[in-house]
C-alpha cells in the first residue's frame, strides 16, 4: 500500500503520522487489495480537517472529517473509511445461492 500524508498550514510530526498509520491499518485489515491512500491533514483557524482518496482495485473512496482537535479528525475519518470499504465489501461478496441454486435444488 502506497501511503502519502501531505499538510497544508500543518506540520506533520512523527507522532501524528503513527496516529494516522495506526488508525489507517484498520482499514487495510477488511481489504486486501489497497493501492494507494492519499491522507491530507489541514487547519483552517480552530478547525482541524482530515481527507483521504482511497484507491483499491475498480474503485475510489474519499472521505473528509473536521472536528476541533486533529487526533479526533482522525479517528472520524478512520471509522468512514472503514464503513464505506465494509460496505463495498459485503456488496461485491459472495453472491452464491445458499443452497446451491436451482441446478442442486430437491426435485418434488
Amino acid at each position: 500500500m502506497n501511503l502519502n500524508i501531505s499538510g497544508h498550514h500543518l506540520e506533520i510530526t512523527p507522532a501524528i503520522r503513527d496516529y494516522a498509520l495506526a488508525k489507517l491499518d484498520r482499514v487495510k485489515r477488511h481489504f486486501d487489495s489497497v493501492i494507494d491512500l492519499s491522507l491530507i491533514l489541514r487547519v483552517d483557524k480552530l478547525i482541524h480537517s482530515a481527507e483521504a482518496n482511497l484507491h483499491v482495485r475498480g474503485r475510489d473512496f474519499h472521505a473528509h472529517a473536521n472536528d476541533g482537535n486533529m487526533y479526533a479528525a482522525i479517528d472520524l475519518l478512520a471509522d468512514k473509511l472503514d464503513r464505506q470499504i465494509v460496505k463495498h465489501k459485503e456488496k461485491h461478496g459472495d453472491h452464491h445461492a445458499e443452497g446451491g441454486g436451482v441446478k442442486h435444488a430437491p426435485v418434488v
